[in-house]
């Protein structure tokens, strides 16, 4: 099948297997490795990107299901030139990735939080966040770093 979507800004058009996942169409065909590949099952949030601006795991989607839809990965997060962005440079600050593998993950479903009107107990955060597992256990600095983008602390 041809796939026409737009991905971090520009316009991919691609033949497709239909039984492809996105998240293998993302890593493999276009070559955009920041997103892992986890569990392959939707049960770690590895593989997290957003779909028209939501949260989503690439793993649990077929590529032909964004046919003609935007999809942004980690690596559209920075700026065009490449600044990071202000979420990014606050999980560097407050040490919230050790190996980084989930690293990514964390920082779209965070991103994806902070948009729809992040809570500010960090017990509600933690909540919010419990679908990306962290086998290093950075949480608490990845719940400072989101805090401090989403409400301004530092």
């Amino acid at each position: 099948m041809t796939l026409n979507l737009t991905v971090n800004g520009v316009e991919v058009s691609a033949s497709v297997d239909p039984e492809r996942s996105l998240l293998d169409f993302l890593r493999e065909d276009l070559g955009l490795t920041g997103t892992k590949k986890g569990c392959d099952h939707g049960q770690c949030g590895a593989c997290t990107i957003h779909l028209d601006g939501e949260r989503r795991l690439s793993c649990l989607q077929f590529a032909v299901q964004v046919k003609g839809r935007t999809v942004t990965t980690i690596e559209g997060v920075a700026a065009a030139d490449e600044t990071l962005h202000p979420l990014q440079e606050a999980f560097i600050r407050h040490d919230a990735m050790q190996c980084g593998y989930c690293t990514p993950g964390q920082i779209m479903s965070a991103l994806a939080l902070i948009d729809s009107g992040c809570p500010t107990d960090p017990a509600d955060i933690k909540e919010a966040m419990s679908g990306n597992i962290c086998r290093c256990g950075a949480y608490a600095g990845i719940i400072a770093a989101i805090q401090e983008v989403a409400h301004g602390k530092s």
